[in-house]
């Protein structure tokens, strides 16, 4: 157990990710929630993006909010648009404060911006100063994002990307466990593409400025799985070997998000592309991620396949055949 931040909420440093309940049925959900309570994992991570994740959540905590902190999270940016979807998250979570909302998935050249008497964060401060959110959140797949956070004290809680071959927030997330930023770890098994979860989440917390892992629970027994992890968190020589093994294999073919290929020149958002592509064969979240792709801008189907995002790639990634893969999945 750790406080978060400095949010006085002491929490377990294993948490509960609310993307995978999307699959199952509200009755496997309830199922799952039962068992977080018995395991005593009392941190919730959702968000308004993941359709019935929060009415699910909402069904199975009801009656016992005292045993949960719950986070969720909008990608709304404008002031009325954040005051609307936090309505509609204590509509959904059936409560009457939600303890920690977050601004999601902020882009850099955003992060500025939010910050506008008609943008987001002022909504933030007013649903804060009326009682309905206690504690308030930025979640970002930009390093620099992140950086500019860190910088500043508008907000209480950062979540990131991180796990063993994504550890590029590693000085970053020094910097703000030393000013109280709570650390909040999401993609801690990469997006399903690392297959031993009690190595991944064990190699995440063994650094103990770290405060929590979230990772997608869907099963009882991945709860159970998840929470035992706790019981040993000091990496010996063949967890070290194994760590090094996968970082040499699966690293050649997994973006990490950093954004050093952009700006590309016809404008595919190229991180944003492989991301959704996780989400479609890694987590089988099939239908959910084609909906997406069809919305985003950028999509891999407009690559001209010049090159130049390779040049830039410090992992020399292939990602001109990458996006190809990304088309053929996706459309």
């Amino acid at each position: 157990m750790r406080e978060l931040g400095k949010t006085n909420m002491k929490i377990k440093r294993v948490g509960f990710g609310g993307i995978p309940i999307q699959r199952i049925t509200q009755e496997e959900t309830n199922k799952v929630i039962n068992e977080l309570e018995v395991q005593g994992i009392n941190f919730i991570d959702t968000a308004r993006g993941y359709t019935i994740s929060e009415e699910y959540i909402g069904n199975a905590i009801e009656g016992k909010r005292g045993k949960f902190f719950i986070a969720t999270k909008s990608m709304s940016r404008d002031y009325e648009a954040m005051k609307n979807d936090i309505e509609i998250s204590l509509k959904n979570l059936k409560i009457d404060y939600i303890d920690l909302y977050q601004l999601h998935n902020v882009k850099s050249e955003e992060y500025d911006e939010i910050f506008a008497d008609n943008k987001a964060y002022r909504a933030l401060l007013e649903a804060k100063k009326e009682g309905k959110i206690k504690h308030i959140g930025i979640t970002s797949h930009s390093l620099e994002t992140i950086e500019k956070v860190v910088e500043n004290d508008k907000f209480e809680t950062i979540q990131f990307p991180y796990n063993i071959v994504e550890n590029q927030a590693d000085e970053v997330f020094k910097k703000a466990n030393e000013k109280g930023t709570g650390i909040i770890v999401m993609k801690p098994l990469a997006g399903g593409a690392l297959d031993d979860a009690t190595l991944a989440i064990k190699y995440i917390l063994s650094k103990d400025y770290i405060d929590v892992a979230i990772p997608g629970m869907e099963s009882i027994d991945q709860v159970k799985q998840n929470s035992a992890v706790l019981n040993n968190l000091e990496l010996n020589e063949e967890d070290n070997k194994k760590i090094e093994e996968i970082k040499s294999t699966l690293g050649k073919r997994f973006c990490r998000r950093c954004e050093y290929c952009l700006p590309c020149p016809v404008g595919v958002n190229i991180p944003a592309n492989f991301l959704l592509e996780g989400y479609y064969t890694r987590y089988n979240l099939k239908e959910w991620a084609k909906e997406r792709y069809a919305s985003t801008v950028g999509k891999a189907n407009e690559c001209v396949n010049c090159g130049l995002c390779e040049t830039k790639c410090p992992y020399n990634l292939p990602i001109r055949e990458m996006l190809k893969e990304v088309c053929a999945k996706l459309g």
